[in-house]
């Protein structure tokens, strides 16, 4: 076992010494004992000075005072980049690196250090090298010994990897992880292990087709692993090839490759493969069913309906209807058989039938632009701005707006500057008043940066301003902050629907209302969310539909308090009316809830009731009028100065659009 040799307290007495002449709170801090306060102050004079490396050494050391290894294991690494040359550093940070379960890193250092090093350091480095290096050259050999005793042992085969690993002896180490998957291939864990060693043998390519092969896999958390370290793009076809030979009985794999090849146009090679998918595994209906759409387009009717006839007697009878209604069909059908899979949420096939009729009709921007809704709704991003980049130059004003509207959508995130307004204006029975709720957001992309600065100017405010106290002893209430809101923040990226954000600014009361500061600061952040499933409002087919919105939100100005309030509607969206302009409606039941940390009477309640929206088609993007009919609950009425139950018709408007 290594031993720690560095003395770490008469370092950290030496450090002081060589730094009394700064006269620095850190080292009075250390002096008194108080390491809290010196670690908090070094880290302060690192933001001054991150490429300090006597600061990044003396915070190491005093982490190390307090027992926190990882993180004066962190601080050595940065000073050992700093100054390479440091032996008892790059000694420091192997010792930790060993106590801290980096074995691999530890003796990656100690080999360095005993050859280039000083005479005493490399005496220490030696020694260390050697308790490390040992144990792992004969645990190799042991479980070398049991493989050739039990080959099948696939415990044997990850042991002796991972010593391996730990080793540097990556292509050993590939070899018996590779082994170990293919005793073991439902454990998809072992392809993550294969990938990062061959990564660290500069085996990318080899990686990347293990990385693929764990990505289309049936473990959830191996999977979405897998997908991080491989690249933003779509996989390339000789990638997906070289995953079928370290996972061939990948069906997943094996089924997406051949939709790929299809998709290219490769029909040959699209049919080969589908042909050797259905024959290695007949029970895959879905991929008998691709086979025999390839074939009714290349007229070989006889051979394509023995193979569909197995798609018709087997147990999927949504997948049996549709081949029954493509039976017998021209390609000139493919349009309308792509409405129907739309229609049915079908999108896979639907872009199926959609790239067929382009091929007949090449210059039908219609078509164009479905397609580019298609992929966009598969998250085929890339596919879908092409499509859409190409129906923006339709001759068609409706289609060509649609087009750019996507396309700009679709490009905004990237884009360096952009200004979103939105606003709700609503009527409330309850309060008799008229509501107002708006705001102009500049946000701005800097280079790699992970956030998005912004500015903002909001708007909260009502035409009554306050309304009459319900009881005697309350005092008049304040219907909103009626205020404008200047400030500026910083917000994430939206990540399937999810988005942080923090701002600051001042809130100036438009009203001069008695009892209220004029201008007060505002401090505002919190985590917004919002998903919808379904046939949502401006979509082209009617349907059921689901939305959620969630925003947690922290207000300075209410008492440091945090709300959350949450609402969801679900019900059934109307096709669009071409002969009312494109009159849309939906028919939705409100179900809401809001609550607060200072448990707040007026911040905790619950809403339901029926509602309804509506739109036209020549109405911008974004844009859409509401009617809510709402019963609500008091949860607290502790203080409460309101009846604990209210009912309230709410009618307004809905506005938003980024440019």
């Amino acid at each position: 076992m290594v031993t720690r040799i560095v003395l770490t307290v008469w370092l950290l007495e030496a450090a002081l010494c060589g730094q009394s002449d700064r006269g620095s709170k850190a080292y009075e801090s250390l002096r008194a004992g108080s390491y809290q306060d010196a670690i908090a102050q070094f880290q302060q004079a690192l933001k001054a000075s991150p490429a300090n490396g006597a600061i990044h050494k003396d915070l190491a050391y005093t982490y190390l005072k307090i027992g926190e290894n990882e993180s004066a294991r962190d601080q050595f690494a940065e000073a050992m980049k700093l100054d390479p040359a440091d032996d008892h550093v790059a000694l420091e940070y192997a010792f930790l690196c060993y106590e801290t379960g980096e074995r691999a890193t530890a003796r990656r250092v100690f080999d360095r250090v005993r050859k280039t090093g000083d005479a005493a350091s490399r005496a220490t480095a030696e020694q260390a090298f050697q308790n490390v290096d040992q144990p792992l050259a004969e645990g190799i050999a042991r479980w070398s010994q049991a493989i050739e005793l039990a080959p099948n042992d696939p415990s044997a085969h990850l042991e002796l990897a991972r010593l391996s690993e730990e080793r540097d002896e990556l292509a050993l180490a590939a070899e018996h992880y590779r082994k170990a998957w293919q005793l073991r291939p439902t454990q998809r864990g072992l392809l993550l292990d294969l990938a990062r060693v061959l990564v660290a043998d500069g085996k990318t390519e080899e990686a990347k087709a293990a990385l693929l092969a764990a990505s289309r896999g049936s473990e959830p958390r191996v999977a979405e692993k897998a997908r991080e370290q491989l690249p933003a793009r779509y996989p390339y076809v000789y990638e997906f090839r070289a995953a079928l030979q370290l996972d061939p009985a990948n069906l997943d794999l094996w089924r997406e490759l051949a939709y790929l090849l299809l998709i290219m146009g490769d029909k040959n090679a699209a049919e080969h493969e589908f042909r050797a998918i259905v024959a290695a595994h007949p029970e895959d209906l879905h991929s008998a069913a691709q086979l025999g759409f390839l074939l009714l387009e290349r007229k070989q009717k006889a051979e394509a309906m023995a193979v569909l006839e197995t798609v018709l007697k087997g147990k999927d009878e949504n997948l049996a209807g549709r081949v029954r209604a493509i039976v017998n069909a021209e390609q000139t059908q493919a349009a309308t058989m792509a409405e129907r899979s739309l229609d049915a949420g079908y999108l896979k096939d639907a872009l199926y039938y959609l790239t067929i009729a382009s091929e007949s009709s090449p210059i039908d921007y219609a078509l164009m632009l479905k397609l580019g809704w298609t992929y966009n709704m598969l998250h085929q991003d890339a596919e879908a701005l092409q499509w859409f980049d190409r129906a923006r130059r339709s001759p068609d004003p409706k289609i060509a707006r649609e087009a750019a509207m996507a396309y700009r959508n679709l490009t905004l995130p990237q884009e360096r500057l952009r200004v979103t307004v939105w606003a709700l204006p609503f009527y409330s029975s309850r309060w008799h008043d008229m509501f107002s709720y708006g705001q102009v957001k500049t946000d701005f992309k800097i280079g790699k940066l992970p956030l998005r600065p912004y500015l903002s100017l909001r708007f909260i405010g009502d035409t009554r301003g306050t309304a009459p106290a319900p009881v005697a002893w309350a005092s008049p209430q304040f219907l909103s902050e009626s205020s404008l809101i200047a400030g500026g923040g910083v917000a994430t990226p939206a990540w399937h629907g999810l988005t942080g954000w923090a701002e600051a600014g001042m809130a100036i009361n438009y009203l001069n209302s008695p009892g209220v500061n004029r201008a007060m600061p505002d401090y505002r952040g919190g985590i917004s969310a919002s998903k919808g499933f379904g046939h949502l409002l401006e979509r082209p087919s009617g349907g059921f539909f689901t939305e959620t919105t969630a925003d947690n939100v922290f207000i300075s100005r209410f008492q440091d308090d945090l709300l959350l309030y949450v609402q969801n509607r679900f019900g059934y969206t109307a096709s669009p009316l071409k002969g009312l302009g494109g009159f849309q409606t939906q028919l939705l039941w409100n179900s809401n809830a809001t609550t607060d940390l200072n448990r707040q009477a007026w911040a905790n309640f619950v809403e339901f009731g029926p509602g309804v929206r509506w739109r036209w088609a020549a109405m911008p993007k974004g844009v859409s009028l509401s009617v809510n009919f709402l019963r609500g609950v008091y949860t607290r009425n502790e203080g409460n100065v309101q009846r604990p139950n209210f009912f309230d018709l709410r009618a307004g408007l809905w506005y938003a659009v980024t440019r």
